[in-house]
């Protein structure tokens, strides 16, 4: 990419001040839980993805037990993580993959990663990230959300969104700035009705003047 944009800069330094530490919010001890626990984390809440995995790992802690797991069992473990069956047959046949074709290891390429079953691109992104430090950047709803707000992208797709980030934002961030701004949309940038009045960036946000009378 080429120079980086004042706009852009600071952007990049006040999340850095607001949020110096970022993890994501699952808990796990190996690319393979990650993984799961992404996969399990569609429409559900990292805390309660949490509370199931403890129990999920605890009984099948790695590629190889999941694979051989009863799937009426998984149904009954991620129930409460909602779409359970769908979830349970994809984390199923994961890990089958990953058993037959990826020697018991979960691959590193992203091409690899979204052809097993249950993984998209925002999914293998995370782990990417996180298990890997890949630079790259994860495009969740918080952060389409708060990139459009910004003014850093007009596109509505999540594939050309993360395209057009990495364009406008240094590598050196990429790991870091999809975490930040999904903290900054749960906090502040929320959907409905962003809080304007307390957001530090307000004086440069391009949408404030259209959230601020209702903030």
């Amino acid at each position: 990419m080429g120079q980086v944009s004042t706009f852009v800069s600071v952007i990049i330094e006040r999340l850095k001040v607001h949020y110096p530490v970022v993890n994501t919010q699952l808990d796990y001890t190996s690319a393979f839980e990650l993984l799961i626990a992404t996969i399990l984390s569609a429409q559900c809440t990292d805390k309660q993805v949490n509370k199931v995995t403890t129990v999920l790992f605890a009984r099948y802690p790695d590629s190889d037990a999941l694979a051989g797991a009863n799937l009426d069992d998984i149904k009954k473990i991620i129930f409460s993580t909602g779409f359970y069956n769908n979830k349970a047959k994809n984390i199923k046949a994961c890990a089958n993959k990953i058993q037959k074709e990826f020697d018991g290891k979960v691959p590193r390429d992203i091409s690899a990663l979204t052809r097993l079953p249950g993984v998209g691109r925002k999914t293998a992104n995370v782990v990417r990230s996180v298990c890997f430090n890949i630079p790259t950047i994860v495009v969740d709803t918080h952060v389409l959300r708060v990139s459009r707000r910004l003014g850093l992208t007009d596109a509505t797709d999540p594939v050309k969104v993360e395209f057009e980030l990495m364009d406008v934002l240094p590598k050196a961030v990429w790991n870091d700035i999809g975490l930040q701004f999904i903290y900054f949309g749960r906090q502040i940038c929320h959907a409905r009705k962003p809080s304007c009045n307390r957001c530090f960036f307000n004086d440069l946000c391009p949408s404030v003047l259209i959230a601020l009378p209702g903030a």
